[in-house]
């Protein structure tokens, strides 16, 4: 026999289906965000860890050391109802502080001395800031950057001081041309004399004189975009195309 079902009955509906789905995918995201915070936090932590030894340490003992302070003042000023939550918030705002500035340090430890480190070090800047990576080159890895903003334009150099001093001022013989009458500043990113750490290197932009407004800058970046890479090619031969090696035929008894 067929049952039939009651007109009072309920029957579950695509809208319920739905419905039920979305809020089982919101939950598992809700979820899924504090554990991938947690693991990007353990991978800082390890970066850091490998950088200085001493990092972790020194900032878990500054927060503690805040919150025992306000403590032991609260106690003995019969303000520990007040200074005890105070210095919970105060240590761990130490903590992130300290922590943010390790984990800086480190990614800039980990960066020093590859190419295009510079780059990567600007584009990570706040603010009205444009970069063209590696505008020019040549077969020693000195490559040249392009950045617009404020201060005009600067050219940001990693290398050897000899070959970057014919790319950037072949580089400021062109943008001269275009950008008539605007600042042209150089600075080259390493550890030599004369040369910028790459750990002062966004301070170092953000303290050159502001020249330029917002409305400049856009005109200016349309004017940048007219002007070739001078970027060199490797010399040498160029591979010859081959084929693929065929697979041994099998022997047939």
């Amino acid at each position: 026999m067929v049952k039939i079902p009651r007109r009072g009955a309920a029957q579950p509906t695509s809208k319920t289906t739905s419905t039920k789905a979305s809020q089982s995918s919101s939950t598992a995201g809700a979820s899924d965000v504090p554990t991938g915070r947690l693991k990007q936090i353990g991978m800082v932590a390890g970066l850091i860890r490998k950088s200085d030894p001493r990092a972790l340490p020194i900032t878990i003992g500054a927060g503690v050391g805040v919150l025992v302070v306000l403590v032991v003042v609260g106690v003995l000023t019969n303000l520990a109802t007040l200074l005890i939550p105070l210095g919970v918030l105060l240590g761990l705002v130490t903590t992130m502080i300290l922590f943010g500035r390790y984990a800086q340090s480190a990614q800039y430890s980990a960066i020093e001395g590859q190419p295009g480190a510079a780059a990567a070090v600007i584009q990570s800047m706040r603010g009205n800031w444009s970069i063209t990576p590696a505008i020019a080159g040549n077969r020693n890895m000195d490559i040249v950057h392009r950045v617009v903003g404020p201060p005009g334009v600067v050219l940001v150099g990693e290398g050897t001081p000899n070959g970057l001093s014919s790319l950037i001022s072949a580089e400021k013989k062109k943008i001269s041309r275009i950008a008539y009458g605007v600042p042209i500043t150089d600075l080259q990113v390493g550890e030599l004399n004369g040369q910028v750490p790459i750990k002062q290197l966004q301070r170092k932009l953000r303290m050159l004189p502001r020249e330029l407004k917002p409305h400049a800058i856009s005109e200016l970046n349309s004017r940048m975009k007219t002007i070739p890479s001078s970027l060199q090619a490797p010399r040498g031969p160029m591979p010859r195309q081959g084929r693929m090696p065929k697979p041994p035929r099998p022997k047939v008894r």
